[in-house]
């Protein structure tokens, strides 16, 4: 009897080693051109790769710049150089005195993940330097005309690499060079239209530019920085070893008038220190754009200190009102992670909440040195507008508060109660009815309005209320053009910054449309001839 065979049995292959195969088969149908459904995953040119990646490296000319400069900083440069035209879509160039490469190191620099800055997953827990991912040069040479010389202290000449939209024109060729780097981006995103079409005007990319020197330019005061726009010198700040140089370069970054209103401490606990500048409640701001906060050398945006910021202010500052401040916080590398967003822009710190305590014990220490009695009020001292000291409205001659009043009832506000009159235009309130801001009861300290509503009591900053109510009439006064100039029998001198200046250049059409005649005698000088009618006897100068 015949015996019967068994029928085949497919021999058993593991899950693993099956997907694997399926990859490998894959790939070499890719390799070979092959029109199947199989052949869908491809992998990418390394230009596109590239391209890919500066899409998160590089957004705008600011940060390439940044990358630039914080190689330059990484390579030990005391002196950094910057020339940039049309807002850097023309042209970046940056200069340093650093360490420089050799021809080797040329070479390598424009690979990706081709970094000296980490060699092991050690170096990563730990980062010092500025830079560690060996992205920025090949994401910025994939999307320009990149030219990168640089010399080292140990060879007699440099070498030269060229690069255009990531192919590499040569290989590095000798050249003339002082010891360190030198990297030209020409035609910013020339390879990539859709980018180039969302920047905006070339003052405003230069806005962008001028920040990133600002903030690097307060993280390294061993540095020196210059920076040109367009052949004009806007910046030549000098190395600041000593407070008193670093009091200057302050000062010329953010103006006179926050180092005056500012205190310098320093306090450390542990491993923990913080130090730098802190504003005086009096030196508030609507906005938050003098707050820098520097972890390590590298400016940060962090949740947890910038809770701790509003806390160490929420009783000195009222609502709206924002402090300004340059701190420092040195910390043991190990104990944050600055390897969590693309930009580097934020951190993530081991012991979050030891970071915050700190922050706010620290900064509340400071602010409570600063008596109250000590800081005076920027306003007048006015008469109280009750005319009897009493807590109750029936006894006295109440003032109704309106949020859109015009300048002429604020005037009254805080002048004769009973040469109080109506404004054609105010809105008005219902007999019986009380007004949103309820009635006037007195002043306290001359800077806030005491009222009371329906719900309890209200307090007015007096100075705030005036800036709104100064505001709204020059809206109004603008959308009719009846802005009418009352010149200055003696012109204003105003001592301002730089970026002020520059601001000031971009927007003096709006400028004069309001009535006001200024004109720039320099890089830190404004001429104040005419202002608006309605604010002929305002401080000018601290307007």
């Amino acid at each position: 009897m015949a015996s019967r065979s068994k029928p085949y049995a497919r021999p058993t292959v593991s899950p693993v080693i099956s997907s694997a195969l399926e990859n490998v088969c894959v790939y070499r149908q890719a390799e070979r051109g092959a029109d199947t459904l199989d052949s869908r995953i491809h992998v990418l040119d390394s230009n596109l790769i590239n391209q890919i990646a500066a899409g998160e490296v590089v957004e705008r000319p600011a940060s390439a710049l940044k990358e630039l400069l914080e190689n330059a900083l990484d390579a030990q440069a005391t002196q950094i150089d910057i020339e940039i035209e049309r807002g850097g879509i023309k042209r970046i160039v940056v200069s340093d005195n650093g360490q420089g490469m050799g021809e080797a190191d040329v070479a390598l620099a424009l690979e990706r993940h081709a970094t000296s800055k980490i060699t092991s997953l050690d170096d990563l827990m730990q980062v010092r330097s500025m830079g560690f991912r060996g992205e920025a040069l090949p994401s910025i040479a994939s999307v320009s005309r990149f030219n990168l010389t640089s010399r080292n202290t140990t060879d007699d000449h440099g070498w030269r690499i060229r690069c255009q939209g990531g192919d590499t024109v040569a290989a590095p060729e000798p050249a003339a060079h002082n010891p360190g780097t030198r990297v030209e981006v020409e035609s910013l995103f020339f390879n990539t239209p859709v980018r180039r079409k969302f920047l905006r005007k070339d003052t405003t990319e230069f806005r962008y530019l001028d920040e990133v020197v600002r903030r690097l330019a307060l993280s390294r005061f061993d540095c020196g920085f210059s920076l040109q726009h367009n052949g004009r010198k806007v910046h030549d700040l000098k190395p600041a070893p000593s407070e008193s140089l670093q009091d200057r370069r302050v000062s010329l970054l953010f103006g006179k008038d926050f180092l005056a209103a500012s205190l310098r401490f320093n306090t450390q606990a542990g491993r923990l220190q913080l130090w730098g500048w802190l504003s005086l409640p009096t030196f508030s701001r609507s906005q938050r754009d003098m707050q820098y906060f520097f972890v390590n050398g590298r400016m940060v945006k962090d949740k947890t200190v910038a809770h701790a910021i509003r806390q160490a202010y929420a009783d000195v500052l009222y609502h709206g009102r924002h402090p300004a401040f340059v701190l420092y916080l040195q910390i043991d590398p190990a104990e944050v992670d600055v390897n969590v967003h693309p930009a580097k822009q934020e951190v993530r710190f081991r012991d979050g909440r030891s970071v915050h305590d700190f922050v706010l014990r620290s900064l509340k220490e400071v602010l409570a040195k600063t008596q109250a009695g000590s800081v005076e009020s920027s306003l007048p001292q006015r008469a109280s507008i009750a005319t009897t000291p009493s807590y109750f409205h029936g006894q006295q001659q109440s003032v109704p508060l309106q949020v859109n009043e015009r300048i002429e009832a604020y005037k009254e506000l805080h002048g004769d109660p009973a040469a109080q009159a109506p404004q054609p235009n105010a809105p008005t309130v219902a007999e019986g009815e009380a007004p949103p801001l309820g009635y006037a009861l007195g002043q306290l300290h001359g800077v806030y309005i005491l009222a009371q509503n329906e719900k309890g009591l209200v307090l007015v900053d007096m100075h705030a209320a005036h800036e709104r109510i100064t505001y709204e009439a020059l809206k109004e006064t603008l959308a009719q053009q009846t802005q009418a100039a009352q010149p200055l029998l003696v012109p204003i001198t105003l001592i301002v910054t730089e970026a002020e200046v520059r601001l000031l250049e971009e927007h003096s059409k709006l400028f004069r449309e309001l009535g006001f005649d200024i004109e720039s005698m320099g890089s830190d000088t404004l001429v104040l001839r005419s202002v608006p009618e309605l604010l002929q006897k305002a401080d000018l100068a601290d307007l």
